[in-house]
């Protein structure tokens, strides 16, 4: 059996939870529909290049970032060593994945903790479900007065829960699951999806957050004071007397992790606000949900890592608050420690010898900051809790090429090779994305051969290259095409490029300048400049 086929029997990503339509929400409820069954790229980009507050928005965010991040990583003169410190790390570890989860689990059981499995969303939503059903069915609460006891939990960020979208499947076993990330319950306030791995409400302005807040605290907890203004600071305050009820009363926190080291059983998790610390710390049971590619092989590992990330995410030197756990720790820490770890077509992306790369990946964000593409239409137009270069290659892996916005993913780039050169784990992201386009053609070739009739004609795309083949095939109708293009080149004269054109045409043209032709061949050229015959 080849390894292609192989890869083709490992099933795809799982769907995740749908959004809980039923009665008494306890949490605002995010945007109708699934992302998986969002309009193809080109469609929702130009959606969002219509919203004109966003795209200035993003272009002042991101012009700040990407110079922050310039300047902090030009202090370390063996930057580019690092870079091939941690490739280097991260395919060990992925040619060896199996013994290293199997080591990681040993040592996070020896410690204390309780190790999950889980294959895909389904399975992780209901193991995380049943959890926190039993934590808050069996512990006494630890609660100061500072508001109502009820079934709630508070999570640090974690991008491998949204993945899964266990709120939703949390919401719909009666128990709220609150953000505490300061941009992340912006977006969850404002009934909103994350646009960015690291500044998820990176769309929103000051004034904005100052709306939503003044408009939803309220309903939820700890109201903002009425006469809140839009200075940081104080929308920050705000934010904290919001969650901090939240925080004390809880008990149960979730969080995923960073990293998760195999030989000590420790995860880690890096953050800027504090909130992380409090979530992993305060409650009484804590639920780490752990994607299978975040394995670290030593603990020595982590000095490369903890390097790179906090450059290439928030452009600092070191990060605010590195928190590392190793089991329970009564007293001091929680008394009960789940961890689940989480495939949900990972193993499918590990089969493939050369999309596999993209499981280097450690979410720093770097290729989205410095991405043309992502800075005009933001993060909504992927379709994906991943968006940017990095989702665009690692999505349509997860989930498969079936649906619109997956087909279309890999060519939401304009190659310029931006995102490579930023990447701190040295991911070829342009090549992976013409791997993904190589294998979203095949996967419509495959698709037109198997319809009745016609089946080039299924599509558009192979019934225009398989005439553009029959074409070439033959030297006389190469040099008669040839002919056509360049009077059509005279004909449209001094103009610089065609806009949109009529249908079919459109397809092309809509989103694209197309040049206009040469008035002249090169085979032309080349016989009236050299006297050369017509081969």
């Amino acid at each position: 059996m080849t390894l292609v086929h192989r890869q083709s029997t490992i099933p795809v990503a799982g769907p995740p939870a749908p959004r809980y339509e039923g009665p008494n929400r306890r949490t605002p409820a995010p945007p109708a529909g699934e992302l998986v069954d969002s309009p193809g790229f080109p469609t929702a980009a130009r959606r969002e290049l219509d919203l004109p507050v966003q795209r200035g928005n993003l272009h002042q965010a991101m012009t700040t970032i990407r110079t922050k991040r310039q300047q902090c990583v030009s202090e370390l003169d063996h930057w580019e060593e690092l870079r091939l410190a941690g490739e280097a790390i991260k395919n060990r570890t992925l040619r060896h994945l199996d013994s290293y989860l199997v080591q990681l689990e040993e040592n996070l059981t020896a410690a204390g903790a309780t190790v999950h499995w889980a294959r895909d969303a389904a399975e992780a939503n209901r193991i995380i479900t049943g959890l926190v059903k039993e934590a808050l069915a069996d512990e006494e609460v630890h609660y100061d007065g500072t508001g109502v006891v009820g079934d709630e939990v508070v999570k640090v960020k974690s991008m491998v829960t949204q993945e899964i979208d266990m709120n939703e499947a949390l919401e719909a076993a009666g128990v709220a699951a609150w953000e505490t990330d300061l941009a992340e319950i912006i977006v969850q306030l404002g009934h909103d999806r994350p646009s960015h791995f690291l500044v998820p409400a990176i769309h929103r302005n000051r004034a904005e957050v100052r709306e939503i807040f003044l408009a939803e605290m309220g309903t939820y907890g700890k109201p903002a004071p009425p006469d809140l203004d839009s200075e940081p600071r104080n929308l920050a305050g705000a934010a904290r007397l919001h969650l901090r009820e939240k925080f004390l009363r809880a008990k149960v926190g979730i969080s995923g992790a960073n990293f998760a080291v195999a030989d000590t059983g420790t995860l880690v998790v890096v953050e800027s606000e504090g909130n992380g610390r409090m979530c992993l710390t305060l409650p009484q049971t804590l639920i780490s949900v752990v994607g299978v590619e975040k394995v670290l092989p030593t603990f020595d590992d982590l000095e490369v890592f903890l390097q790179l990330l906090p450059r290439s995410s928030t452009a600092e030197r070191m990060n605010p608050y590195t928190s590392m756990w190793t089991g329970p720790t009564g007293g001091d820490g929680p008394e009960k420690m789940h961890v689940v770890l989480l495939d949900n077509g990972r193993s499918r992306v590990l089969a493939d010898r050369i999309g596999r790369e993209a499981l280097r990946c450690i979410r720093c964000s770097a290729c989205l900051n410095v991405c043309p593409v992502y800075e005009k239409v933001g993060g909504h137009a992927y379709g994906s809790v991943y968006p940017g270069p990095i989702g665009s290659i690692l999505t349509p892996q997860l989930r498969g090429t079936t649906s619109a916005v997956d087909r279309s993913l890999p060519f939401a780039s304009s190659l310029c090779g931006a995102c490579f050169e930023v990447c701190p784990v040295r991911i070829p992201i342009p090549e992976l994305l013409v791997y993904m386009r190589n294998q979203v053609v095949e996967s419509k070739k495959a698709e037109a051969k198997s319809k009745p009739g016609m089946p080039f004609l299924a599509h558009g795309e192979p019934a225009a290259m398989t005439g553009a083949a029959w074409m070439m095939a033959d030297s006389r109708r190469w040099s008669a095409a040839t002919k056509g293009v360049g009077l059509s080149g005279r004909i449209l004269g001094k103009a610089d490029h065609l806009g949109p054109m009529p249908w079919p045409l459109s397809k092309w043209t809509n989103a694209r300048d197309v040049p206009i032709p040469p008035q002249e061949s090169f085979r032309s050229w080349y016989k009236r400049e050299r006297g050369g015959g017509s081969r």
